[in-house]
């Protein structure tokens, strides 16, 4: 929460919810990345937020851009960044859309298989490939599944296939699990990296890159490490792995970069009980997991919420949000704490949702409207 937002939600009232992000608490989050790893290029992932004003800041910071589609690109050359500070970071892309990325200017290209090599070197030819490979994402509160990367023996023959099929084998990436809450989550990831760049120099294929991925988290409800903390535990373990034959490196920050910088303005449409001694209320808020809450999908992130009551006691709730549909639950597993008083009509605001609202909200799903956003 910031004293810019709260100043903003004052001066204008509105009766819908509404996301508001602070550019300056992005802004300071970029130059934290970037103090931490100064050596690492920062690749912003374009789809926690992809808030023109959020893209034209980071671009004018000198920030590169993870760009999951076409559509993100051009919102990414829209904003100021110029195809060499892009990487088509998505595994899973039709050919068309590589061709689509080449023509505007990128040549950097994110694989896990020999049938996507193959549809780069065709629509991409000479183009650099970077081949993720799987990470078991323990200690993040998302882990990743399996849809993404290969295991680090086919990574190899991946980034063999497409040396011989005319294109730069750049190196290697992965991700260690969304919301991750250790800073040594990375060590393994990067040894794994180290041993492909010495099985692969060994036949001829000199590696150049590690994208060590996203992972860092925003502040919720539990308490997180700092990014120097991260920034200084990644290259103990560079330094221990790569010697002094350091890569270029990458990291694609999305949640650590805009989730602390947005919050969520909603309204208690209903509060009520299930029977008369029933001692957990539910409240019903006019947002919900379809209209831009959808991390909170089996309680995996628990956003702080606030209302104007705070400090007056308090009783167990259920959270859900306002559409006909029986999965649009927040929380009822480990219900909130929230004031007896809470009433019909009152504010909340629901810190840290900066990343992965807008971009999940639905379009009119019970006709509710996508998420308001406003940039600060």
């Amino acid at each position: 929460m910031t004293d810019r937002i709260l100043d903003y939600l004052r001066r204008n009232p509105s009766d819908a919810p509404r996301l508001v992000v602070d550019l300056d608490v992005v802004e300071r989050n970029y130059h934290a990345f970037a103090h931490a790893l100064p050596d690492t290029r920062v690749f912003y992932a374009v789809k926690a937020n992809p808030a023109p004003e959020i893209l034209g800041l980071l671009a004018r910071l000198g920030s590169n851009f993870d760009c999951a589609s076409v559509v993100e690109i051009e919102q990414a050359l829209a904003a100021g960044a110029t195809a060499d500070r892009i990487s088509f970071g998505n595994t899973i892309k039709k050919e068309r859309d590589i061709a689509r990325a080449y023509e505007l200017g990128v040549r950097l290209f994110a694989v896990d298989c020999e049938a996507e090599v193959e549809k780069v070197a065709r629509a991409a030819p000479g183009s650099r490939v970077f081949c993720r490979i799987l990470c078991d994402g323990a200690g993040a509160e998302w882990p990743l599944s399996k849809k993404f990367g290969c295991v680090p023996a086919m990574a190899s023959i991946v980034l063999e296939h497409a040396h011989d099929l005319g294109l730069v084998a750049y190196g290697i990436s992965f991700h260690v699990g969304s919301q991750q809450g250790n800073v040594e989550a990375w060590d393994n990831a990067l040894a794994t990296a180290a041993g492909l760049f010495r099985e692969l120099a060994e036949r001829g294929i000199n590696l150049a890159m590690v994208n060590m991925g996203g992972g860092f988290p925003a502040k919720y409800l539990r308490a997180m490490p700092g990014v120097p903390a991260y920034g200084e535990a990644i290259f103990r373990s560079l330094s221990r792995h790569f010697g002094n034959r350091m890569p270029e490196t990458i990291i694609e920050p999305g949640r650590g970069m805009v989730g602390e910088a947005g919050m969520i303005e909603a309204e208690v449409v209903l509060v009520s009980k299930k029977s008369a001694d029933d001692e957990v209320r539910w409240v019903y808020l006019d947002i919900g997991k379809f209209h831009g809450l959808a991390e909170t999908m089996d309680e995996a992130i628990r956003y702080p919420i606030r209302t104007l009551r705070d400090g007056e006691a308090t009783a167990p709730c259920v959270i859900a949000g306002p559409t006909c549909d029986s999965v649009d639950v927040l929380y009822e597993k480990t219900p909130y704490e929230l004031p007896v008083s809470l009433a019909i009509g009152d504010k909340v605001l629901i810190e840290a949702c900066g990343a992965y609202t807008t971009t999940y909200s639905s379009v009119g799903f019970n006709g509710f409207p996508p998420l308001a956003s406003v940039v600060i």
